[in-house]
């Protein structure tokens, strides 16, 4: 069989029998997948017989040691390999290079120090390659005979560096035909990585792409990603690669250093069910691929937009059961059709559920499924963050006996309309972007699963934009043009929110912004169109509902902080991390009701406006379940936007009614 269109390769673990990674690797070259990679671990099987059988058996194919140790095997031991190697499948070798777990060496009594490491690689590359080109190269001990090779020069074979310090990207850069990034490589960190590698190529007159960049990319497969997930986090040599992260490594993906020293305490203690409870679902995303076939292949696709070229699919559990669907994984990759074919697969899945075919429905059946489609993607249930303001604005104009009816409706109407517009593009949007996915919690799925065409979204919210542009236009009619000031500033912050050029969503502005726009903006506007007037009783009035509906979107980016660090989306929570956004999550919702206490006590609102603090109990059960999602129980955490929302409208409703009571009173 022909290559795959795009570069991926298949990766081993130097254990089990020999016959079956032959197996494997001839299933492989038949699948057309790249190259065939064996990674040499110390007190495990020798990586070189592993690849030497393959060489021998499996036509095609190219065979890479990723990586083989310039301590443990000398420069010149390491030439005399890959020369046998190079006979047995001339132009198939790739070598990766590297110095071993520090660790490791130590056990075998073989000195490292950081600086000296990047010295040896540097030397054995420079010796191997001389070797191989027949040169001789001069005695380590004075007055003895040069080395002189006594084997035909080797084919080109290309050397990869498998470390991870700068100074070995610089190396790398200047010499290297390629990079090896470690398995649990997040994204944000490889993407830090390769920019530092594509520097160091350039600095050393090279093009900055001179270097491919491949990386082991740790997998489990199963028939659903829950699965997937649940089996990875009680695998032992999971647990073991998370409690080695570094600190950087799991800032670069949004996590606390504490989390990870739990989960190694508890490997230490060969507790692994312990250890397992402690994993956090986006914790595992954010260093290896779980999930279907489908869902690998569109992880290592994601790996590969972020620079990597040639992704190596690495099954954790080297058996019969998850090769089979490892290499399957990894042809669905390299086929390109990863991308293209994913509606389609994740169609096919939900027809294989027992949804009917859109051919195969009625008239009334089709109509009935585009209406949920409309109503999914518009998520009615967050409709109360744009109803609650106004109501509370006309609260406030009714016991100030300035209430005009036909302006607090269409007022209600516009800023209905703008939410539905906003919400319908910030949906668009995340899906374009990748960040929502068929497995995504919050997600509509409407797009995803083609119940509605982008086309007929981006129809909605052109509808939805015009029909709110043509009350604000009845509204300017009555209050002057100062309302389409307010009009023009809600349009381009809604549809801002996650289109382009603003994308604010993206960016560390997007709660401060949303905070605004839904807070005293609406509030104050809505005021302004109802009474004509202004002062600052809305304003007041405003800051707890502001407050509350920050709480929801802070609560999406809390819960989605792996995911957003991922794509590289620089969201507020991202940028303060995994305990300080827990901490700003709690300081919203608090803030709402200590926010409503102190201006009663200040007499900016009526006593009875503390009705709303009737709605604790749902922020009792927020900040509890807040508190099991920072301490790794992610599912606590999984509807979070839901529940926010649910006590923004508890609150709200209360709050309302508790200003109109107070005008009786």
């Amino acid at each position: 069989m022909s290559e795959l269109a795009r570069a991926v390769g298949i990766g081993f673990a130097a254990r089990g029998k020999v016959s079956d990674v032959v197996g494997w690797a001839n299933e492989a070259q038949r699948r057309g997948i790249h190259s065939v990679w064996i990674h040499d671990s110390l007190y495990e099987r020798d990586a070189v017989t592993y690849a030497s059988a393959i060489a021998a058996q499996v036509p095609n194919v190219r065979v890479a040691l990723g990586a083989l140790s310039a301590y443990t095997r000398t420069p010149a031991l390491i030439a005399m390999t890959v020369s046998a190697l190079d006979e047995m499948a001339p132009g198939r070798i790739i070598l990766g290079m590297g110095t071993s777990i520090p660790l490791r060496l130590a056990q075998l009594g073989i000195p490292y120090t950081p600086e000296g490491g990047v010295e040896n690689v540097s030397k054995a590359i420079d010796m191997v390659r001389a070797l191989w080109a027949g040169q001789r190269i001069p005695s380590a001990t004075p007055n003895l005979p040069p080395i002189q090779p006594m084997f035909p020069p080797v084919h080109r074979v290309p050397i990869y560096i498998a470390a991870y310090r700068t100074p070995f990207l610089q190396l790398a850069g200047q010499k290297a035909d390629g990079y090896l990034a470690r398995p649990a490589e997040s994204i944000p960190n490889l993407k830090r990585l390769i920019a530092k590698l594509k520097k160091s190529s350039l600095e050393a007159g090279r093009d900055e792409n001179a270097v491919d960049v491949a990386g082991y990319l740790l997998t489990h497969v199963d028939k659903s990603r829950r699965e997937a997930l649940n089996r990875a986090k009680r695998e032992p040599f999971v647990i073991y690669m998370i409690s080695v992260l570094s600190n950087f490594s799991l800032q670069q993906a949004g996590f606390e250093p504490a989390l990870r020293d739990q989960i190694a305490a508890a490997w230490r203690a060969e507790d692994y069910h312990k250890a397992a409870e402690l994993i956090p679902d986006d914790m595992l995303d954010a260093i290896m691929l779980c999930g279907t076939p489908d869902e690998v292949a569109e992880g290592a696709a994601r790996y590969n937009e972020a620079g990597m070229t040639t992704p190596i699919i690495q099954p954790v559990l080297q058996d019969e059961d998850q090769v089979p669907l490892a290499l399957e994984a990894a042809a669905l990759y390299g086929s390109v059709a990863v991308k293209e074919a994913a509606p389609a697969r994740e169609t096919a899945a939900v027809l294989s559920s027992g949804e009917k075919r859109e051919d195969r429905l009625n008239i009334f059946e089709r109509a009935w499924r585009k209406i949920s489609a409309f109503s999914e993607i518009a998520r009615p249930f967050s409709f109360t963050a744009s109803t609650i303001p106004v109501l509370s604005a006309g609260a406030l104009a009714f016991v100030q006996n300035r209430f005009e009816v036909a302006p607090f409706f269409i007022s209600l109407a516009a800023a209905m309309l703008l939410h539905v517009g906003t919400n319908i593009t910030n949906e668009i949007y995340d899906v374009r972007n990748g960040i929502d996915s068929i497995t995504s919690p919050r997600a509509s799925q409407a797009l995803l699963k083609g119940r509605l065409t982008e086309h007929e979204a981006f129809g909605l919210i052109r509808g939805s934009f015009l029909l709110a542009i043509l009350f604000g236009i009845a509204l300017i009619a009555l209050r002057g043009w100062p309302v389409a000031l307010l009009g023009l500033a809600g349009l381009i912050m809604g549809y801002g929110y996650t289109a382009p050029p603003f994308q604010y969503k993206y960016k560390a502005i997007g709660l401060p912004m949303v905070f605004l726009l839904m807070g005293p903006l609406m509030v104050m506007g809505a005021y302004y169109t109802i009474t004509g007037g202004i002062n600052w009783s809305p304003f007041i009035v405003s800051l707890p509902i502001g407050l509350l509906v920050t709480a929801i979107l802070h609560g999406n980016e809390w819960r989605d902080i792996t995911d957003d660090a991922r794509y590289g989306i620089g969201t507020l929570s991202a940028l303060m991390g995994r305990k300080w956004a827990h901490l700003t999550y709690l300081a919203l919702i608090s803030g709402a009701f200590i926010t409503v206490i102190l201006a009663v006590l200040l007499r900016a609102l009526p006593q009875t406006s503390l009705l709303a603090l009737l709605s604790m109990p749902f922020l009792v059960y927020l900040i509890g379940a807040s508190q099991l999602g920072i301490n790794g129980q992610q599912r606590a955490i999984a509807k979070i936007d839901l529940e926010t929302a649910k006590l923004h409208a508890a609150f709200g409703i209360l709050y309302v009614v508790g200003i109109l009571i107070g005008r009786a009173v």
